[in-house]
């Protein structure tokens, strides 16, 4: 009779030790988003998981695990035994989404303008109290407008009362974040966007819904406008801004 033999099994690690490498992973994830979006690291820079575990002051595990979660979304690429980089712009997925924006969003407005009682009012209560103010109490604060203005059209969509539309709405805002932050580096265009948002806002209180969809449509192709003309040195023209 063959003789069994007995193999050693490394023991498992606790779930709450799991749990805690999860919960770092996400952090570190959410952190280098931002540093993305806020252009602490941009286009072209490279970087190591030592480089990133030292300043977030965490193990290299959970870095590791945000990294490739990034690097699927498109955000990073790794260098062969040089650490990670900071992709390029792909501005034909920027064109693609910002088409993808405008369906929602044109959608959402006429929604709103009809009498669905699924519609958040509330919603477009706080909106009017940040937009549709005097010129005297509007932000001339970028980082701040640049938060507004993307809770402005999350909001838009999340009022209409369609739930996928507004979870697939927070995604396309989520991958077109650092070029919407590019677009409120300049003190005009903060202008535009509280007169834009005003007049849509308008429209939609008045249920005027073909008006409301125009004025959107508008609003978003200006801006689709901006990313086509972005340079990688309006970016760290950006990050020196950022950085004072």
């Amino acid at each position: 009779m063959p003789t069994s033999v007995k193999t050693r099994t490394a023991p498992a690690r606790p779930a709450s030790e799991d749990a805690a490498f999860r919960t770092r992973a996400d952090e570190v994830y959410a952190q280098l988003k931002r540093d993305v979006a806020e252009f602490s690291l941009v286009p072209g820079d490279r970087f190591t998981e030592s480089e990133i575990s030292e300043r977030l002051g965490v193990s290299r595990t959970p870095v590791r695990q945000a990294l490739f979660r990034l690097q699927q979304e498109g955000y990073v690429e790794v260098l062969f035994r040089s650490g990670w980089r900071v992709l390029p712009f792909d501005f034909d997925q920027f064109e693609q989404l910002y088409d993808l924006r405008m369906v929602l969003e044109t959608t959402a407005v006429h929604r709103l303008c009809e009498s669905d009682h699924r519609v958040d009012r509330s919603l477009l209560d706080s909106l009017a109290g940040i937009w549709l103010v005097p010129v005297a109490q509007r932000s001339s604060d970028t980082v701040q407008v640049a938060q507004w203005d993307e809770e402005f059209h999350c909001a838009l969509v999340a009022a209409a009362g369609n739930a996928e539309m507004a979870r697939v709405h927070r995604d396309v805002t989520d991958r077109i974040r650092i070029i919407r932050r590019l677009d409120f580096t300049q003190q005009p265009r903060i202008d535009a966007t509280y007169e834009e948002h005003a007049k849509i806002l308008k429209a939609i209180r008045a249920n005027r819904g073909e008006q409301a969809a125009m004025l959107l449509r508008a609003h978003i192709e200006t801006s689709q406008a901006e990313v086509r003309k972005i340079t990688l040195h309006q970016v760290h023209m950006a990050r020196l801004a950022m950085r004072k």
